[in-house]
């Protein structure tokens, strides 16, 4: 019998009161290395891993996360205390303090509070733990996303939208296996639109269900002094990370707030690549994946010059060019619902083709590769519902594959299997 289960009715709890850590340690890193080797993929289950964790691990890998290595794109200096001074979870810091980090020192904790994308925004507690923590580069200004790292509390947290604690080797990254973190969620109180996370990550007492419950207790403490906020200063509902809109035929938009600006398809182009290099691009590589013909770096410097002029110029930096802020997009969203396996949120989202008059060579590849990934996992899943959707939409409709795999999900006797293989003997013709 394994010795490593998670809690009874809670999946989200690591570690159970008076279970041994040790043996616990022992028999995830086991499957962790396992996994990692690609020996075992479909018989690792919920017996010895988290159905959660397991999850996180097969989403780390289809999004290429080195184990072996740690994360990148450190954000610093005046860019971050700017960033982080700009931010709506500026206003929770002070009750974080009080609840978290007051009595932290000397315990060996650091905690912990991220944007919505997973950068580290403070990281305060223990100087200690601080000190060991700067080896796996679990520090201000830092990128802890699943994207970046692989499994870890805030950046599970987030992908999820749930809190949830990280033992040990559940994390995908070697060098963070050292550690244990328990992390949740913050929504903004009027939209539920998610702000960032709050972060407890220090031994394996973290992992153990009352920290979750403290991490849970902090993050209501910090929503009310948000909603408190709110009703003193109606603003902060503007506070919210830009967003960037480029699904169906409607014109592109950047959505800060309440205000919504039309964007040239040149700019949309850009800000969407931006988002899928956050480490940045060469003039000369942007031109490539804007156009493959004789873009020089003379017209992509001024048309980044025009896009700081709707952007905002601190939102740009150059060499490389990239993204000095948060910006969101309905893309992404997607791409969340179907990490998470959500893939009727993920059909209800992907509410059109990706910037569909645009034949930039990069956009042409995310557009291709967005609309691959949902049919795969449309395929895989065979929700008749879900297929009915999609054979509907303009993503589907010549998409015989997916006409095939709704057809073999209904009643052969059924009136509709006629009505679908009629479609399916059309599409053949």
């Amino acid at each position: 019998m394994s010795t490593f289960s998670a809690a009874p009715g809670n999946p989200w709890v690591a570690v159970r009161p008076g279970e041994d850590t040790r043996a616990l340690a022992r028999s995830v890193s086991k499957a962790h290395e396992t996994f990692v080797a690609h020996r075992l993929n479909t018989d690792i289950g919920p017996s010895n891993v988290r159905s959660v964790v397991m999850d996180s691990w097969m989403r780390s890998r289809r999004m290429g996360v080195d184990p072996d290595r740690g994360t990148e794109g450190l954000l610093s200096g005046i860019e971050l205390e700017q960033y982080r001074n700009d931010h709506p979870m500026s206003i929770i810091r002070p009750v974080v303090r009080k609840l978290l980090v007051e009595d932290a020192a000397d315990t060996g904790l650091l905690v912990a509070i991220t944007d919505a994308s997973g950068r580290m925004l403070w990281v305060e507690g223990d100087s200690a733990a601080k000190d060991r923590a700067t080896a796996m580069n679990f520090v201000e200004g830092s990128d802890w996303s699943e994207s970046r790292v692989g499994t870890n509390a805030p950046g599970t947290a987030l992908a999820i939208d749930h809190s949830v604690q990280i033992f040990a080797a559940e994390h995908f990254s070697r060098p963070v296996q050292d550690w244990s973190c328990s992390a949740a969620p913050v929504h903004h109180p009027l939209t539920g639109q998610i702000l960032g996370a709050i972060d407890i990550t220090g031994g394996p007492g973290v992992a153990v269900p009352a920290v979750l419950s403290l991490v849970r207790a902090t993050v209501a403490a910090a929503e009310s002094e948000l909603r408190l906020h709110l009703l003193e200063s109606p603003h902060l509902a503007l506070d919210l990370a830009p967003r960037l809109e480029v699904l169906g035929a409607g014109r592109a938009t950047l959505v800060r707030g309440h205000a919504r600006i039309h964007l040239s398809q040149r700019h949309a182009e850009v800000l969407l690549l931006l988002i899928t290099h956050p480490e940045g691009v060469s003039s000369d590589a942007l031109a490539a994946l804007l156009d493959e013909g004789d873009l020089d770096s003379v017209t992509i410097r001024a048309e980044m010059s025009r896009l700081r002029k709707v952007f905002g110029a601190e939102g740009l930096g150059s060499r490389p060019y990239r993204l000095m802020t948060e910006l969101r997009s309905d893309v992404g969203d997607v791409r969340s619902a179907l990490d998470r396996g959500d893939i009727a949120a993920a059909l209800r989202l992907y509410s059109g083709p990706l910037l569909p008059a645009s034949y930039a060579p990069g956009v042409e590849d995310i557009r291709e590769e967005l609309r691959v990934r949902m049919q795969a996992e449309l395929l895989r899943v065979g929700d008749p519902v879900l297929l009915a959707r999609w054979t509907s939409s303009v993503h589907g409709r010549e998409d015989a594959s997916a006409w095939t795999a709704y057809l073999s999900s209904l009643d052969p006797s059924s009136a509709l299997h006629a009505q679908v293989k009629a479609r399916l003997d059309l599409l053949g013709r």
